[in-house]
């Protein structure tokens, strides 16, 4: 089906609409090796071959899925209201448009997972699905097996109680703890509330897990597409975490 070369381009994440056609406009845009400078020119994107400025666009319609190691001090979002900057900064070289799927604070780091396919998204964030999420945390003091109990137990946070999580000792460090905390809810900055409940508050926090996916050895900052085998067990994921 042809559709017009902005539009197509709009949908395949260039650009907002208006802002494609002045890029055709300025001659930034070729298809099939040939430059247009008509926006209203017609083109089939299962066919037809789109360039930006020499870059190839890819139709929105194909999905994409990257795992991201977060550092601290970016935005898990868009776009952010303050300018500060945003998981999307640390994204480059795909001309798709992907989107976070889920949260991290602005002072949490590690595993993030974006894509452009709203159904993972749903499977990963929603709480039916009971996704694990897999936490290390650096907080105060020795955490003893009576904190370990009461996540297990589920903690009152505000006005709500949590659902059971895991608390494991990794070691003690200069009389803080090392632990590794596992829940499959996803309340705003949850992990930190039910530390904080316990009486140690978190120093540091890195995601390290979400289900069987893990970041091994990717550095912070860096990011990577989910291997074919990685993207069939999150879209499992419904059928075997129960």
């Amino acid at each position: 089906m042809e559709e017009r070369l902005q539009k197509v381009m709009a949908e395949s994440g260039v650009a907002s609409r208006r802002k494609c056609e002045e890029m055709i406009f300025a001659g930034r845009v070729k298809v099939n090796d040939v430059l247009i400078t008509e926006p209203g020119y017609k083109v089939d994107r299962d066919k037809d071959l789109i360039e930006v400025d020499g870059n190839i666009v890819k139709s929105f319609d194909k999905k994409l899925y990257i795992l991201l190691n977060k550092p601290v001090g970016y935005i898990t979002s868009v776009k952010d209201q303050f300018g500060r900057p945003t998981v999307l900064d640390l994204i480059n070289g795909i001309s798709n448009r992907v989107f976070p799927i889920g949260r991290l604070d602005y002072d949490t780091e590690g595993l993030l997972i974006l894509s452009n396919d709203g159904e993972l998204t749903y499977r990963i964030t929603h709480p039916k699905y009971n996704t694990n999420k897999t936490y290390r945390a650096l907080v105060h003091g020795e955490v003893d097996r009576d904190d370990i109990e009461s996540f297990e137990k589920g903690i009152t946070i505000e006005d709500y109680v949590t659902a059971p999580a895991e608390m494991k000792i990794i070691k003690y460090a200069k009389g803080n703890s090392i632990v590794d905390i596992t829940i499959h809810e996803g309340r705003n900055r949850q992990v930190r509330k039910m530390c904080s409940a316990i009486g140690h508050d978190i120093i540091r926090l890195k995601r390290i897990r979400i289900g069987e996916i893990s970041l091994g050895g990717l550095k912070t900052g860096e990011w990577r597409y989910l291997s074919d085998s990685e993207v069939k067990y999150l879209k499992n994921i419904g059928g075997i975490m129960k």
